[in-house]
């Protein structure tokens, strides 16, 4: 059981995991915090009483995105999330006014974690599934779990360019186009065969109220991330993706149950989402998950596509693992969280 003195620390760490990625103004918003939570209001009381592993369960950026909202709003802190107030005595100031001025609009985003469903991410994982493309030269039948609002299910509509490497329809109102460090990914064909995901708590994008919750947790430093976000709303808005509300063990029991066509690879994707998951639902799926590999064949095949965070290194890390009989798993790219940058990589454990 965390205590306070644990509880506040978590906003400090976050700080420096914003610091690492150039987010200075939600990081000096998660510095603030850390000072200036009290018990004046519920939703600080409840910050600081938090229960549980509070780095884990991301409370620092449930506040944040409450926060924010606000501001996009325009009820409050806005010269905070715009930048031009930058004092850190002023910020605290501002911050504890609005905890209680706000408290009741506050209180329910410490609910549940965040649900950025980044597109950026994209870019990241489709390192995977060229990786995967080129060991099977099949199409891919992606299954996500934790999709979120679905938009990285939009990962076959979306345009890529991959340190040169180009994939993706080229009349996409997406262009995911990261800043490309290390050596290229491989130049393959990648195809999909199908993209469906679950989540336990499906973001609706449809609904405006449910757009505006998915805009205020991005960071207010990331115009372009806005931007792109808008965009692929906009694109599920016109033609949905399939989402099921599901939880992920369960959901995925039911999608390796089914009969796996003959010439296409399956694909168990996720990223930022392992570590919301219970130990038993982790373990539940990757059970699962060997054993659909040790049925797989070379007509049907298996992989394993997941960009999870190493927090130590302040990155994503993309790993893959495929069957039947395929090389060790393998980390084929690290990437900042939300996809600005993508470093090329390969290694074996």
């Amino acid at each position: 059981m965390a205590d306070e003195q644990t509880n506040r620390e978590a906003f400090r760490f976050q700080h420096r995991y914003c610091v690492a990625m150039d987010a200075l103004i939600t990081g000096r918003v998660v510095l603030a915090l850390a000072d200036c939570l009290s018990r004046e209001s519920r939703t600080g009381a409840r910050a600081l009483d938090w229960e549980g592993e509070p780095t884990k369960a991301a409370l620092p950026l449930r506040l944040t995105g409450g926060l924010h909202s606000l501001a996009l709003k325009g009820v409050a802190l806005t010269e905070v999330f715009d930048g031009s107030e930058t004092d850190p005595d002023a910020v605290k100031g501002e911050l504890s006014a609005a905890l209680i001025a706000h408290d009741n609009a506050l209180y329910p985003w410490l609910d549940g974690p965040p649900q950025t469903n980044e597109p950026g991410r994209s870019g990241a994982l489709m390192c995977g599934m060229l990786e995967v493309s080129r060991r099977f030269g099949q199409p891919l039948e992606v299954i996500e779990i934790g999709s979120s609002a679905g938009l990285n299910l939009l990962i076959e509509r979306y345009r890529f360019d991959l340190g040169g490497v180009i994939v993706g329809p080229e009349n996409s109102p997406v262009t995911i186009r990261p800043e490309w460090r290390g050596p290229p990914p491989p130049l393959a064909p990648v195809r999909f065969a199908g993209v469906r995901g679950c989540d336990v708590r499906p973001v609706d994008v449809r609904n405006t109220a449910a757009a505006d919750r998915l805009r205020a947790y991005v960071w207010a430093d990331n115009h372009e991330r806005q931007i792109r976000l808008d965009k692929a709303i906009a694109m599920i808005v016109e033609k949905p993706v399939h989402l099921e509300r599901a939880d992920a063990a369960d959901w995925l029991d039911a999608r390796l149950a089914e009969p796996q066509a003959g010439g296409a690879t399956r694909v168990l994707m996720h990223s930022v989402v392992w570590q919301y998951l219970p130990p038993e639902t982790q373990a539940r799926i990757t059970a699962a998950m060997e054993a659909a590999g040790a049925r797989a064949t070379v007509e049907r095949p298996l992989a394993w596509v997941e960009m999870e965070p190493d927090r130590t290194l302040h990155r994503q890390e993309v790993w893959v693992r495929t069957w039947p009989d395929g090389p060790p798993r393998t980390m084929v790219a690290a990437s900042q969280a939300h996809g600005a940058w993508v470093e090329g990589w390969s290694s074996e454990v």
